[in-house]
């Protein structure tokens, strides 16, 4: 394992064990900063029958924004693939933790990456409306989810990165993050123009999903920024994927969504089938 080889330097731990926790917080505080407070470079705006977008002036900078943080902790990722430097720091910041929390174990994180989309849904339940019908919203979350699973399950056979405790080869990136953080741009989305707190909560929930995994000792930082990333990227695309999904389906289309239970040995959740119809003419 090469965070092995290099972590038998001498010399590697004492350069780099300020500067390693300092990276991940500055790479989350960022995360959490820049995407909650991004709503004013968003342009695509949904409804419930018709699909709009606002068409504004616009430098290169304000357009591309919303996606310079997913893109840079993607970046980030794929490059501790081949940097002896991060992987040095995925080593010292797994020792941190490790010697500061050394018998740390939860399964909270199993049930907290969904916390933020649980969250959106209980708004809209309590009457705090949102961007769009539930109809729209299961669709979006369900396309932002299948997006980041395709994603994830594809990187993790690829790259077959032992985990930290030694338990599998699929360490890269980590699936619980890319749930939280999708979950978490999600609520963005759907709550950004009523509260920006709405945003900052749920990403709070997807940062401490992240550290979990790392307290855990299932994940090494560059799964976790890695998985961010795809979780964020996901839904973004999501959300310009799913207008012109409406469109070429008709200005109104129905939605059926059914709801269905699932289980797997020592994991509970659900899945969720969405139908789109063309409205009959």
């Amino acid at each position: 394992m090469r965070q092995e080889l290099i972590f038998d330097r001498p010399g590697t731990l004492k350069d780099t064990k300020l500067i390693s926790m300092k990276i991940a917080f500055i790479i989350f505080l960022t995360g959490i900063s820049f995407n909650c407070y991004s709503q004013k470079t968003d342009t695509l705006s949904i409804y419930s029958d018709t699909v709009s977008v606002k068409s504004k002036p616009a430098s290169t900078f304000y357009r591309s924004a919303p996606y310079l943080v997913p893109t840079s902790l993607i970046a980030y990722g794929i490059l501790s693939r081949e940097s002896d430097l991060l992987q040095a720091v995925d080593g010292n910041v797994n020792a941190d933790l490790r010697e500061d929390y050394p018998h740390f174990r939860t399964r909270i994180d199993d049930k907290l990456q969904y916390m933020p989309a649980v969250s959106a849904y209980a708004l809209g339940f309590i009457g705090v409306k949102g961007k769009n019908t539930f109809s729209d919203k299961t669709a979006l979350y369900f396309i932002s989810n299948a997006i980041m699973g395709v994603s994830v399950y594809g990187l993790k056979i690829k790259t077959r990165k032992l985990r930290p405790d030694g338990s599998d080869n699929r360490a890269f990136p980590s699936g619980h993050t890319a749930s939280a953080f999708v979950a978490a741009e999600f609520m963005r989305q759907e709550y950004k123009d009523v509260s920006p707190w709405y945003g900052i909560a749920a990403y709070t929930m997807a940062t401490a999903t992240g550290s979990l995994r790392m307290l855990n000792n299932k994940h090494w930082l560059s799964d976790v920024v890695m998985g961010a990333g795809v979780g964020i990227l996901s839904t973004k695309l999501a959300y310009v994927v799913y207008p012109v999904i409406k469109r070429s389906l008709g200005k109104a289309p129905t939605s059926k969504v059914m709801f269905m239970p699932s289980y797997q040995p020592g994991t509970y959740g659900f899945s969720m089938a969405v139908r789109l119809n063309k409205k009959a003419e």
